[in-house]
Parts: structure tokens; C-alpha cells; sequence
């Protein structure tokens, strides 16, 4: 394997604490939760895809990712084999709607070595070309809709091989509070490490963040940047400036992409954690060391964030430093979905308290109903495995299937 090592991280923050074990998943370093029993809502698909690429030239990769968080990977498109991009084919879903070419995962199935050696060739030789991704729309619970991008099933394909090989990096370098769009991990660990944090851990304040419009406004620029941190090799930066820039084709018209990651693309979910790892994990973790007096807890589920605090100032002066943050990256809180919510068994006798006292409470009527909603949730949430009950909240339901 080639790589260099002569440049830093660009200064970026590496986590301090790491399991003490080497076989205990970096999560349980973060935040004490018990490891997760499951596979969270990873398909069977997706683990034998990863099972599989045990056996090849990957590990040696997230072997090396392991051992140094400052090594960049200069030589990482060999590992695009035919086998790879087979195995990404019989990973992906097979009743998906196809894209603008028609092509559905039964017929692409026809002479498909011979089509998958022809799409090897074209991504070596530097001839393949992304095709712009079909627009369509589906409900979200609050009655607007989310835009869904449709691929080709060849750029799922590569999108997926690629995404195997940066997940062999990355998942060296995720810290443990990060859970949505991870292998082995889903709502039901988030809720769980939730449950955890607020049994141990004292939190009478409670930060409920969401970015607005998070995979549409990723800036393209930042997404490159962040990569550079660890991938060196030029080609496959430009597949994903490639994907990230092809845009898509609603009623007939091209919308190139200027900036964001299409939700529906394969490659998007850990381009979104990459982005959040250097945005926000790295910097909240930090901020949790040198700046947090009392207890503090951090679980994050794609953009969806929940930190609980101790002390109601540290709370409110993480969320002033956290908006300052999201503008640096060009990123910024929902104004609606977040909140700031005061939690705790006296939390609604001390609300009664300021409403019947001169002071106004500092949260809404739906803040409050928000709050008992993550009371419950993480009270039941150690049932979770057992039920599947929907304890989890709305946005953890639906995140998962939005990069099928």
C-alpha cells in the first residue's frame, strides 16, 4: 500500500480517549454505553459486504487508518476491483426504482460480469461519466416534502465500492457519540447510549439541534477539504466531485449541483459524517474537555443532535458557540426544531414555578411536550430491542431509509 505521511491533519483535533481494548468499538470510549447486541438497521446485504472485504487489501488500509490519524491515502482506486463493484451490485437494493437510463438491478443482472468488467475498465481509465440523478419527492411528517435523488444503477454501484473504501478509513476515525449511517450501528444504539447518558450522568439541560437543510447545503468546497484530510489520491476525489456536481433531472430539466450531497445517493451518508466529524464531533469534543465543568453527554444521529448538560449556562453557552460553529461551515441550526429544554424528575414543577413567578420559562409549550416526548423515549428505550416500538423519534425513523 502506498502512502505519505509528511503532512498533518491540518491541525484538526484527534479524540483523546480510545478504548482500552482493541477489540471494543470506538463508541463505548466516548460515552460507557454498553456495546450494541446488533446490527442496528444494517441490511444483510451491506454485512456480508463488509464481512467479505475482510479478505481483501481494505484491511490493510483501516489497519494503517488505525495506527495514524495523520496518514493520507495516496494509492486507493486499486482497491475498485471487478470483485468490489460485484459485491457492491448484489448489496444494493433490488426492487429500487431505476434512474434516468431505465435500468433496473434485474436487468443490469444480464451478462453482468461482462458489464461489470467494462465498468471497471471506464473507472481506471478515467472514461466513466456520472449521469445526473432522476428528482423525485417523498412526504416528510411535518407536510412538506424531501427531495430524493434516483440514480443509475451503474453510479450506485461505483458509489458503493467507493463508500467501502472510505468507510475502511473512517471508521477508525468516527468517535463514539456518531450514529446514524454506520455499520452495525441505528436509532435503537442512539436511544440506548441516550438512556445510558441520562442515568449516569447528571443533565437537568437538555439541547435539541438540528441543521437546517443539512445535505443541501453541505458546501461542495468544505466536503473536498475535509476529504483531503486523509484520501491523497486525486482520482478519487474527483468521482466524488464528479457525483457531488452532476446534479439532477426533474420534468425534463438539468439542475447542476452547486452545493449539498443528493440525499438517496449511496456516497452521501459518509460524505454527511465526514462533514460532521471535522464540523462538529471533533470540535464538541473538544469543547466537552476544556469547557464543561459538569456532566455532559453528546449523542449524534446524522444531523439530529442531543447534548445534555449539568449546568443551565454551560448549556447556553454551548448552543451560542455552537451556531458561531455551523456559520464557519456554512451550515446552520433550524430555528424551529431547535430547542433548548429544561429536563429532569422536578423539571415540571420548576416550569410551574417560573410561570406562576414574574419570570418567563425559557422553552415553549412544544419545547416542554418535547421534553417529556425524550423523557420517555430514553426511559423505554431499554426495550427498544425487544418491542421495536417506534420509541425513537420521528427524524431517527426516517433517517434511516433515506439513502436507500
Amino acid at each position: 500500500m502506498n502512502m505519505h505521511a509528511d503532512e498533518n491533519s491540518d491541525g484538526v483535533i484527534v479524540p483523546e480517549k480510545r478504548p482500552n481494548k482493541e477489540g471494543l468499538p470506538s463508541a463505548e470510549a466516548v460515552e460507557g454505553r454498553t456495546p450494541p447486541k446488533g446490527n442496528g438497521d444494517e441490511t444483510a446485504a451491506a454485512r456480508t459486504l463488509r464481512r467479505d472485504n475482510a479478505s481483501n487489501g481494505l484491511i490493510a488500509v483501516r489497519q494503517a487508518a488505525r495506527q495514524s490519524k495523520s496518514v493520507r491515502f495516496t494509492a486507493l482506486l486499486h482497491h475498485i476491483t471487478v470483485d468490489l463493484l460485484k459485491r457492491s451490485y448484489l448489496s444494493l437494493e433490488r426492487d429500487s426504482a431505476p434512474g434516468i437510463d431505465g435500468v433496473t438491478w434485474q436487468s443490469y443482472g444480464e451478462n453482468l460480469e461482462e458489464k461489470l468488467e467494462d465498468l471497471h475498465d471506464k473507472v481506471h481509465r478515467g472514461s466513466y461519466r456520472a449521469r445526473p440523478a432522476r428528482r423525485t419527492y417523498i412526504p416528510k411528517a411535518d407536510g412538506s416534502k424531501r427531495p430524493l435523488s434516483i440514480l443509475c444503477l451503474e453510479d450506485k454501484i461505483v458509489q458503493q465500492a467507493v463508500a467501502t473504501v472510505l468507510e475502511a478509513i473512517y471508521e477508525e476515525d468516527f468517535l463514539g457519540f456518531s450514529y446514524g449511517f454506520r455499520p452495525g450501528r441505528g436509532q435503537h444504539d442512539a436511544l440506548d447510549a441516550l438512556h445510558a447518558g441520562i442515568l449516569r450522568k447528571q443533565v437537568s439541560w437538555v439541547l435539541d439541534a438540528d441543521i437546517r437543510g443539512f445535505f443541501d447545503a453541505m458546501a461542495h468546497s468544505w466536503i473536498i477539504r475535509f476529504l483531503e484530510h486523509r484520501i491523497a489520491d486525486k482520482r478519487i476525489l474527483r468521482l466524488i466531485a464528479k457525483w457531488l456536481k452532476v446534479g439532477t433531472v426533474e420534468d425534463g430539466r438539468r439542475t447542476r449541483g452547486v452545493c449539498g450531497a443528493p440525499q438517496g445517493a449511496v456516497i452521501s451518508p459518509i460524505l454527511a459524517n465526514v462533514y460532521l466529524h471535522y464540523a462538529f464531533d471533533l470540535w464538541v469534543h473538544r469543547w466537552r474537555l476544556t469547557k464543561a465543568s459538569g456532566d455532559m453527554i453528546v449523542i449524534r444521529y446524522a444531523d439530529d443532535t442531543i447534548v445534555g448538560f449539568q449546568h443551565e449556562h454551560e448549556a447556553q453557552a454551548f448552543l451560542d458557540d455552537l451556531k458561531e460553529r455551523m456559520r464557519k461551515f456554512e451550515l446552520a441550526l433550524h430555528p424551529d426544531k431547535t430547542r433548548l429544554i429544561r429536563f429532569g424528575r422536578h423539571a415540571a414543577n420548576q416550569r410551574e414555578s417560573l410561570e406562576r413567578g414574574s419570570l418567563k420559562p425559557s422553552t415553549s409549550s412544544a419545547s416542554r411536550t418535547s421534553a417529556r416526548d425524550h423523557a420517555n423515549g430514553a426511559r423505554s428505550s431499554s426495550g427498544a430491542r425487544r418491542s421495536r416500538s417506534g420509541c425513537e423519534p420521528s427524524y431517527w425513523r426516517s433517517r434511516s431509509s433515506c439513502a436507500g
